[in-house]
């Protein structure tokens, strides 16, 4: 399969060498029929994506309004190689991106994808659920970060990018209504308030939009409640001094989305009254069924109504100066942040009012970072950044889980983790002749993790007493790769790059010390070799192949107790392999069709793993299986693209959209019950706007043939559960600017 890929991109590089040597210049009147340059700053400065030697994907903040991006979870739908996996129908998201992925639904340890806004990191997964709105653009960069960036990632990158102050006055306005009484709406006004000072004001807010149904009482479940807001101050004191002051916050009351029952369920105590028997209730063959319940002891302890719904109650805020001062042939960056959340979130896993796996996550999470760069600012053949960055994590968490229809018992964990790490990393482009340029970064960082009084109990008796571990990672990473140009409209890369990921503590139910044990860090060789071609101005085609030796990979196993198996991650170690294709074409004035393809497969080379059957089975009874040479469970194809068409009709700007994706079977490591099954998704809008003024009106729909898919699949005790996608929804998008 390696010799393949190999073989297919080189393939396809002689073609588009070909191509790309007889492409002509298109005259400036067929300007409608050429690729917009695509501006990011991926590398630290300001670059065109197609001068980028790296894997790296361009959503415009135009294109995430357009097709109903709200928060970071569904970016899988528009960016290859991506999937973000929501844990239970809660706000804990688990990325991977090209398989390297990490799939937690607890509080405390790092994700393989870094996510940033405004170059400022969210460390802890939780923290990236606010709403996404005002966004210029998202880059996302595939393989192992870390010589450029402040964090290590061995996945990847999601970096939000808003928009900026202006320099005239301007503002906007949009409104959205859709389906099921959804309601979004967003705003802004940005502009001069002194000499060299400038501001920018957004705002938006998520409501509504509840699909799901309570079984038996016909309740709604899955309701927006969530807004957001942020202020940019851009002051230029000087011509070398230019300052960014960023404040931000968010609320979100949203319900959640709500589990269905994948199959028969037998309850123990449906009424929690500890009177009655349990009853059997049947499979949802309805995916807009659920069922939720809380029992008086438990709602009482985590401060909620006994009648209310599975849903969070967070709050969150941050600010962050990012000051840039230019040198003489040199620029000096510091970047200084603060985040807080505060998290309270209520979720019932077992989807029925049986009181048998309900949990609640009550979080105050702190993170300070600073970052500091020099680069260099010419036009030599050397380019440079060297950087130190320092950040600080706090976390208290409470984690408790009620079980008292099926174990009589109900849990409870607390604790605290310190994170502190530090880090030295550069990376420096020489162009050593006309057409070829070397790359090297390297990356020294120190981390220590500490769980501080991890303590748990069962039924008010202490199971585990406060202990504390700690765990250390000083990795030194690097990439090395080699840039070919040639001809202007041809980019031929090849990189090495080393990646590392810390390590970490199960914060599960458990009553053992073994098993808050921290497990090991991850690294991550990536190879990699791609190519970037614009054949035309009206071609653009992008490509790359990849390989991954993963060592220590971060996996999701479990210990056999007393009830059955209690998550635990171990390491193991595996290789992954695949190749990307992306491609944008504009064959008529007006006519935009933009195309992606993905394939990755990977399995463990050194991995022995919990007999999870035999333990449902014969709880306490540990027997253990061989899985080096299986695969690993993820997604091997993916797709997806765009099509939309520009016209004027009697004075008005018609504009007629379609996008849609496919992702391939996600089997499941826990077996074929929870496999979720292939699908496909489509989305359209026609904007009809006049072509002198300054609104328009979009109407839409997304799930545009109403498919039924499923975003996860799990158990908790006996319940087997899975949360579902969005039916059909259709809507209309007023949008005005001045």
């Amino acid at each position: 399969m390696n010799r393949l890929l190999v073989s297919v991109s080189v393939g396809a590089l002689a073609a588009l060498c070909s191509t790309t040597a007889m492409a002509q210049q298109a005259p400036p009147n067929e300007r409608a029929t050429t690729i917009d340059e695509v501006i990011v700053t991926a590398q630290r400065r300001e670059q065109a994506a197609q001068d980028v030697g790296i894997a790296l994907s361009v959503l415009s903040g135009e294109s995430l309004v357009q097709q109903g991006i709200t928060n970071v979870n569904q970016l899988q739908n528009a960016t290859p190689n991506l999937e973000v996996e929501p844990a239970f129908g809660g706000g804990a998201a688990q990325f991977r991106l090209r398989g390297v992925g990490f799939q937690d639904y607890a509080s405390n340890n790092s994700p393989t994808v870094g996510v940033y806004v405004n170059e400022v990191a969210y460390p802890v997964p939780v923290m990236t659920q606010g709403l996404i709105f005002d966004i210029d653009r998202v880059e996302v960069l595939r393989g192992p970060q870390g010589t450029l960036y402040g964090r290590n990632t061995t996945g990847g990158a999601i970096s939000f990018v808003t928009k900026r102050p202006t320099e005239e006055l301007s503002a906007g306005l949009m409104t959205e209504w859709g389906s099921h009484d959804l309601f979004r709406g967003e705003g802004y006004v940005s502009g001069p308030l002194a000499s060299g000072l400038r501001g920018r004001l957004a705002v938006s807010t998520e409501q509504g939009g509840a699909w799901q149904r309570n079984r038996t009482t016909g309740e709604s479940l899955g309701d927006a409640d969530r807004t957001g807001a942020r202020a940019l101050l851009a002051w230029d004191p000087s011509e070398s001094l230019s300052l960014l002051l960023d404040v931000h916050g968010g609320i979100d009351k949203s319900e959640n989305q709500g589990l269905y029952l994948i199959s028969d369920f037998q309850t123990r105590d449906p009424d929690g009254d500890g009177i009655s028997g349990g009853v059997l209730i049947p499979a949802d063959k309805d995916h807009s069924k659920t069922g939720w319940g809380l029992s008086p002891r438990f709602a009482a302890e985590i401060g909620r109504s006994v009648n209310a719904k599975p849903g969070r109650d967070n709050s969150s805020w941050g600010t962050s100066l990012n000051a840039n001062l230019a040198l003489k042939g040199m620029n000096l960056t510091s970047i200084s942040s603060f985040e807080t959340l505060k998290r309270s979130e209520y979720g019932d896993w077992d989807a029925s009012s049986s009181v048998e796996a309900d949990t609640f996550f009550g979080s105050d999470v702190d993170v300070v970072s600073q970052e500091l760069r020099l680069s260099s600012d010419n036009d030599s053949a050397l380019t440079w950044v060297a950087g130190f960055y320092y950040s600080k994590q706090d976390l208290n968490e409470r984690y408790s889980s009620d079980f008292i229809d099926i174990y009589g018992t109900y849990a409870q964990v607390v604790y605290d983790q310190k994170v502190e790490s530090w880090s030295l990393f550069g990376q420096a482009e020489y162009a050593f002749a006309q057409r070829w340029k070397a790359i090297l970064g390297l990356r020294y960082e120190e981390e220590t993790r500490e769980l501080e009084g991890f303590g748990s109990a069962f039924g008010g008796a202490t199971a585990l007493p406060p202990t504390s571990v700690d765990t250390k990672m000083t990795p030194l990473t690097g990439k090395a790769a080699l840039e070919f140009k040639p001809s202007d409209n041809l980019l031929i890369y090849g990189s090495a790059s080393r990646g590392a990921k810390s390590g970490g503590f199960t914060t599960y139910n458990t009553g053992d010390r073994s098993g808050i044990a921290p497990f090991d860090p991850e690294i991550l060789w990536a190879y990699e070799v791609g190519f970037k071609a614009d054949p035309s101005r009206a071609v653009q085609i992008n490509g790359a192949a990849y390989y991954y030796d993963y060592n220590g990979q971060q996996v999701l196993s479990a210990v056999c107790g007393a009830n059955g198996p209690v998550g635990r991650f171990t390491n193991a170690d595996s290789e992954i392999y695949g190749a990307e294709l992306e491609g944008v074409l504009r064959p008529a004035a007006g006519l935009r069709i933009s195309q992606n393809l993905s394939y990755k497969h990977g399995e463990y080379t050194d991995f022995v793993d919990l007999d999870l059957g035999a333990c449902r089975q014969t709880p306490r009874v540990t027997a253990y299986i061989d899985k080096s040479g299986q695969q690993i469970p993820f997604p091997a194809w993916s797709y997806g693209g765009s099509v939309s068409y520009d016209w004027n009709v009697s004075g008005f700007a018609v504009t007629a959209e379609a996008n849609y994706s496919y992702r391939d079977e996600y089997p499941s490591w826990l077996g074929p019950l929870y496999d979720v099954e292939s699908y496909w998704l489509a989305n359209a809008s026609v904007t009809v706007g006049p072509e002198d003024a300054n609104w328009s009106v979009t109407f839409w729909a997304r799930n545009l043939f109403d498919q039924e898919y499923d975003l996860t699949r799990n158990f908790f005790t006996n319940a087997d559960i899975a949360q579902p996608g969005r039916p059909r929804t259709i809507g209309a998008r007023l949008s005005l600017q001045y």
